[in-house]
């Protein structure tokens, strides 16, 4: 498999499944998700999510293989969106990976499954994510993903913060976002956990 080749199939088949909800105002039906970090009893139900999502077992077979990587894993930082039963539907993981050998994190595998797409599911889960890696102090997130989906979080391309893909990929996939602007960001080259073949 060429370098990269994990990381861009995920961002091949990453493309978004849900979108903000609109008020009521206009008819549609709004729909607030639970969120919460997984919890080993989640494992299970974390894999189906990403299977059923995805067209093969590559994400959830990265997401088993990040979660056994002491160096990649943070607990608290794979957070789930669940059903009003409390079933498990969304999922979203930020990893430790490295700028130039500054601490980062990348975001992905993030999945919903099929019945919850377009809900809001996944956002919540992102979203959820994303305050716990600010409340515990972390600053810069990657992600390689749809330009057109990652911005409403706050990611814009990363090679305006001088930061570059170990592979080619298109600019405005590569993006990066600041948890919190005081601090600085490492410019240079992203070396993910080795769960990614990169």
């Amino acid at each position: 498999m060429a370098p990269g080749a994990d990381v861009l199939a995920a961002y091949r088949y990453a493309a978004p499944h849900e979108s903000t909800l609109a008020t009521s105002e206009n008819g549609t039906t709004m729909r607030t998700w639970t969120t919460r970090p997984e919890t080993v009893e989640d494992i299970p139900a974390i894999r189906a999510i990403n299977l059923a999502a995805f067209p093969g077992d590559e994400e959830a077979g990265i997401v088993d293989a990040l979660r056994a990587d002491p160096q990649a894993w943070i607990d608290g930082l794979s957070m789930i969106a669940t059903a009003p039963d409390g079933t498990p539907v969304g999922h979203a993981l930020l990893t430790r990976c490295h700028v130039d050998g500054a601490p980062a994190l990348t975001l992905g595998p993030c999945a919903v499954l099929p019945s919850a797409q377009r809900t809001g599911a996944g956002s919540a889960a992102v979203r959820a994510a994303l305050d716990a890696a600010r409340a515990m102090g972390e600053n810069l997130v990657l992600v390689l993903g749809h330009a057109s989906y990652y911005p409403r979080f706050g990611f814009a391309p990363a090679s305006r913060f001088g930061i570059r893909a170990p592979f080619e990929v298109p600019d405005d996939a590569m993006m990066a976002m600041a948890l919190d602007n005081t601090r600085p960001i490492p410019a240079g080259t992203i070396r993910y956990p080795a769960a990614f073949g990169v």
